[in-house]
């Protein structure tokens, strides 16, 4: 082995280099996201904003609108756009502590987790545009499933962190993990639909 081989660096989990944006002591805001996580940013943006419909965690009824900036990042995924795109105001806009100080953590953990058993399984192909565009579809089904929920019932948990898992597998460029993703977030949905249809009947049965 040569000295420049003993020299070299272990790359940079993604794990860490999340934990190093949270501690940069800076207000974080999503426009941030372009220059820190470069061709993952839409992923990232929308891991983050479906952490606290994924996680139990008080979210002071920001939940819905969340999702809906979720929706239009996924959105330009699936239109195969390269940079991400936010109006000024959602651009701007610091996480606030309860982002950073509460739910981030639990990413980072969550992350380092996933970290530890995935491999670069189907990379090649995951890097490709249309498959980027079908990951961005399937975003769009997940996170739209999550908002359909009926409101404090749970039911958009499931979704949630299906869209989260998936945006993992988009980082960690693994298709294995993509597959838990769609999994977690298809039986969410179809929980959600029958016990909203469950509810419905038993509602109007008590009518």
């Amino acid at each position: 082995m040569t000295g420049s081989d003993e020299g070299a660096e272990a790359p940079r989990t993604f794990s860490a280099e999340l934990a190093g944006w949270l501690a940069s002591g800076a207000d974080r805001s999503l426009g941030d996201l372009g220059m820190v996580f470069a061709e993952r940013t839409f992923a990232v943006a929308i891991l983050l904003l479906m952490v606290p419909a994924a996680l139990p965690l008080p979210t002071g009824g920001v939940t819905h609108v969340l999702e809906a900036m979720a929706v239009v990042v996924a959105g330009e995924m699936v239109l195969g756009l390269s940079t991400l795109w936010l109006p000024a105001r959602w651009r701007q806009r610091p996480l606030g502590p309860a982002m950073t100080g509460r739910a981030l953590p639990t990413v980072v953990r969550m992350v380092a987790f996933f970290e530890r058993f995935s491999r670069k399984r189907g990379a090649a192909v995951l890097r490709r545009g249309w498959a980027r565009r079908l990951v961005g579809v399937a975003l769009v089904g997940l996170i739209v499933a999550a908002a359909l929920a009926p409101p404090f019932s749970g039911l958009d948990t499931l979704p949630a962190l299906g869209a989260v898992v998936v945006c993992l597998a988009v980082i960690l460029e693994d298709a294995a993990v993509l597959a838990i993703g769609l999994l977690l977030g298809v039986v969410g949905a179809v929980l959600e639909v029958v016990l909203g249809v469950a509810l419905v009947d038993l509602i109007r049965r008590l009518w």
